[in-house]
């Protein structure tokens, strides 16, 4: 068994390397990948580890701890480079570049599988029909966007099963936000029009549109038709509106991604703007994960590889700084793309000043989370200190329950860091326990932590993720927090440190009581700044439940009995509710009177009447 590690490991390892293009990876004593990198000549990359000095610290450390290597030869470099992006983001090594959010952007879809096209949001696998245009950066842009289109072009953007229901206008109609085509009010070859204006729109068109509905108004006012006329004015005002209004239209780029990267004391940001049809569709910032102490050009192109590896590349790419191979990626991003694309570091003009606007943004970015990162720090070190943790916790999990009346009861779970809520770690807890009575926290407080860490148990019994918490908040007394502790040395997690926050004298803010397991309860003085902290985690619990909780209720309410029996669509659930006035009266209709509803057989009635006389 070789005994090297470090420099001296690698360099038994260069007799048998080829001088072809590849991948390497660089593994710790227990196996876990250090690092994970490409070469279009092997032998020559990993011959640079092999040097005993001249290193950063960075891949001075990296070397010392490696203590076995992992080789694939690959045809091409590009190859390579897909492999390695591949690998980076399976195995996630320590001290390579990870963009950590993986959230898809929204697009809005112009959908064309009905007469009238319906125009929304989308989100996803573009499997449905009809015309996407993205990315956008969030779904706050969606929604300006898609209120302005509304304003302007009056679309639909009910369902499907809505439109076919609708007897009479609905709301935005008299808002004048849509053309009401499901109810005639429109025809369908004036709302091909609408659409097709709105699509163009999309594309940066603006001006020619409203080149056309200035002379459309014109024509209607010469004869007469005033009505229509103060239509397309109000038209007009809308999409002007729109045009005073949207940020960062370049003139000379139609369709671009500016990408601008900044990096401060370890520390990056990079922000991205996305433009399309003359158009910016909003920007969003992300933070990737370093390995310590890389350069600009490599944290650059490991940023692209992976923000694209899901999403297709506009065709030009504005840079702040190249990548580290501007060709290979240039090749790479083309080929997922099926076609040519542009990867541009721009010094002067336009597109100078675009990736200039989005290089301030990422300054400002990260100056403003690393100040942020600071105060949550010093604020989790005085978690640790008033509650005599051992040391400050890196994952807070906070849980509530809501119900009213023990109906629609739901727990739920926040998480706070280091670097404030993870949001996407929040977690929802329908209770499904059928002997809990109603209103017994207790018992929906065990449920909830009971699946909560059976889960943890059963994917990550050695702790050794960051999905553990280090410490547990939870919103009661005594009695909670006695509960939780029985709850969990009975699944045999007996160390997790336990917190209870109870309202004091007189349920006021300020005066809340701590409790812990076998522990007198105290208090925090009032302008504690970690008092004000464990405030708003608890608030945030609170507010996390009672939204989950709203939302159950909503669905529930809103539910209708004959949804659930399949073959009856919107048209038949219309005739059903129309000929017997709700669906308490057709769970109560007899065979005879459920077959003489319009559009109802023999063998659907009967579907129906044995769907709601089933025998337990």
């Amino acid at each position: 068994m070789n005994q090297k590690t470090g420099h001296a490991l690698i360099q038994d390892y260069l007799r048998t390397l080829e001088r072809s293009p590849g991948v390497y990876r660089m593994l710790d004593a227990q196996g876990a990948v250090l690092y994970v990198g490409k070469a279009r000549d092997l032998r020559a990359r990993v011959s640079n580890y092999a040097r005993p000095s001249g290193h950063s610290a960075r891949i001075a450390r990296m070397i010392r701890e490696t203590c076995s290597m992992m080789f694939l030869t690959t045809r091409t470099e590009t190859e390579a480079l897909l492999l390695e992006q591949n690998l980076i983001k399976q195995l996630k090594p320590r001290y390579n570049v990870l963009l950590r959010d993986d959230k898809s952007f929204p697009n809005i879809l112009v959908a064309k599988s009905h007469a009238f096209p319906q125009i929304k949001k989308h989100r996803g696998a573009k499997s449905e029909k009809g015309d996407y245009y993205g990315p956008f950066a969030s779904a706050g842009a969606v929604n300006r966007t898609l209120n302005q289109l509304q304003r302007v072009f009056l679309l639909r953007n009910c369902t499907d099963s809505v439109f076919e229901s609708r007897t009479r206008p609905c709301l935005l109609y008299q808002i004048k936000r849509c053309s009401a085509p499901c109810v005639g009010r429109i025809s369908e070859k004036d709302y091909a029009g609408l659409v097709s204006d709105a699509e163009r729109f999309l594309q940066g068109k603006s001006t020619d549109i409203q080149a056309t509905l200035a002379r459309e108004m014109a024509e209607a006012s010469e004869a007469m038709e005033f009505e229509r006329a103060a239509a397309l004015r109000d038209r007009i005002k809308a999409l002007t509106a729109v045009q005073s209004v949207q940020a960062i239209n370049p003139r000379g780029v139609a369709e671009a991604d500016i990408i601008a990267l900044h990096m401060e004391s370890g520390q990056a940001c990079v922000q991205v703007f996305f433009i399309r049809g003359n158009q910016s569709w909003g920007n969003r910032d992300f933070y990737p994960r370093l390995g310590g102490a890389e350069s600009q050009d490599e944290v650059m192109q490991a940023f692209l590889m992976q923000f694209y590896d899901d999403k297709p590349p506009p065709r030009m790419i504005l840079l702040s700084h190249p990548p580290e191979d501007p060709e290979l990626t240039a090749e790479v991003l083309g080929q997922r793309a099926g076609r040519r694309v542009e990867v541009l570091a721009p010094q002067r003009g336009e597109k100078f000043e675009l990736v200039t606007n989005a290089l301030r943004n990422a300054r400002e970015s990260l100056a403003r989370r690393m100040s942020e990162s600071a105060a949550q720090q010093k604020l989790l070190a005085g978690v640790a200190e008033a509650f005599d943790l051992p040391a400050a916790p890196r994952r807070i999990e906070v849980y509530d329950n809501s119900h009213i009346q023990g109906s629609n009861a739901v727990g739920g779970m926040i998480v706070a860091g280091p670097e404030g809520y993870v949001k996407s770690q929040y977690r929802k807890f329908n209770i499904k326990g059928t002997e809990i009575t109603p209103g017994d926290d207790f018992g929906m407080m065990k449920e909830v932590l009971t699946r909560r860490f059976q889960r943890l148990l059963k994917e990550d019994p050695d702790r050794q993720t960051e999905a553990w918490p280090d410490l547990l908040l939870i919103d009661g007394g005594a009695g909670q927090v006695s509960a939780v502790e029985s709850i969990l040395t009975e699944l045999g997690v007996d160390d997790m440190p336990v917190i209870g926050v109870a309202k004091g004298v007189d349920r006021d803010h300020g005066k809340e009581e701590f409790h812990r397991p076998g522990k007198r309860p105290f208090a925090l003085r009032m302008n504690d700044p970690v008092l004000y902290f464990v405030q708003r985690l608890r608030d945030e619990a609170h507010r996390w439940a009672i939204g989950t909780h709203r939302a159950r209720r909503a669905k529930s309410v809103m539910a209708n009995p004959l949804d659930e029996i399949s073959g009856i669509g919107a048209a038949r659930k219309r005739a059903l509710l129309a000929h017997f006035g709700s669906a308490k009266a057709v769970s109560r209709a007899g065979l005879p009177d459920l077959q003489a509803v319009e559009g109802i057989s023999a063998a659907m009635a009967q579907k129906v009447y044995d769907h709601f006389h089933a025998k337990g």
